[in-house]
């Protein structure tokens, strides 16, 4: 199977049959070339992805459905939020998740009454497929979108403290600190 970016989808595609799974499972494999990890790294605001690499199990679920766990492995390179210089950092996650086939009864939620029982820590509600494949790549995508720090900082980079108020009164100057000061004086 190959691995590339869906341009319809915007997300990576790696469609796996699930109609003929072994009940032991069939182990996938992810792995982006260059030019994945380009389209991926600006899909996601980075300033570039080197290396991704996921590797999964794919388990028949209740007769219909399929069960995909596995990790995914990654280095980004982001901007630091402080420095605006560049740094590395490693994602390391647990992916799973769990489809069955649209119109399945296994997914069909009025069957007892029209209520959805949801745990905090509990596996998610399935996800519906159409035809006999999953996109497996969508999947790792999402997962290695929630680890993506969105204020990346590196190690002992810091904003400056605030001035003190002494400090600030002495600088400040200009129209509007002028109208500001007589506003605080009047009172």
């Amino acid at each position: 199977m190959t691995t590339k970016f869906d341009h319809k989808t915007n997300s990576i595609s790696f469609p796996l049959q699930v109609n003929r799974l072994p009940a032991r499972g069939q182990t996938v494999l992810i792995e982006l070339d260059e030019k994945n990890r380009n389209e991926l790294a600006e899909r996601h605001d980075l300033v570039s992805v080197k290396n991704y690499y996921a590797e999964l199990l794919a388990k028949p679920w209740k007769r219909e459905g399929v069960r995909i766990s596995g990790t995914l492995s990654a280095e980004i390179e982001q901007t630091c939020v402080v420095t605006l210089e560049p740094m590395i950092s490693r994602i390391e996650t647990e992916v799973s998740g769990i489809f069955i086939p649209e119109g399945s009864r296994i997914g069909r939620h009025d069957i007892e009454g029209g209520e959805i029982v949801v745990e905090a820590e509990g596996d998610d509600i399935p996800e519906a497929f159409t035809g006999d494949s999953v996109n497996v790549g969508h999947l790792v995508e999402e997962f290695f979108a929630l680890e993506i720090d969105p204020y990346p900082r590196k190690p002992g980079a810091s904003v400056p403290a605030p001035k003190n108020k002494e400090t600030e009164e002495q600088e400040g100057s200009g129209p509007l600190y002028e109208q500001l000061k007589k506003l605080q004086n009047r009172h």
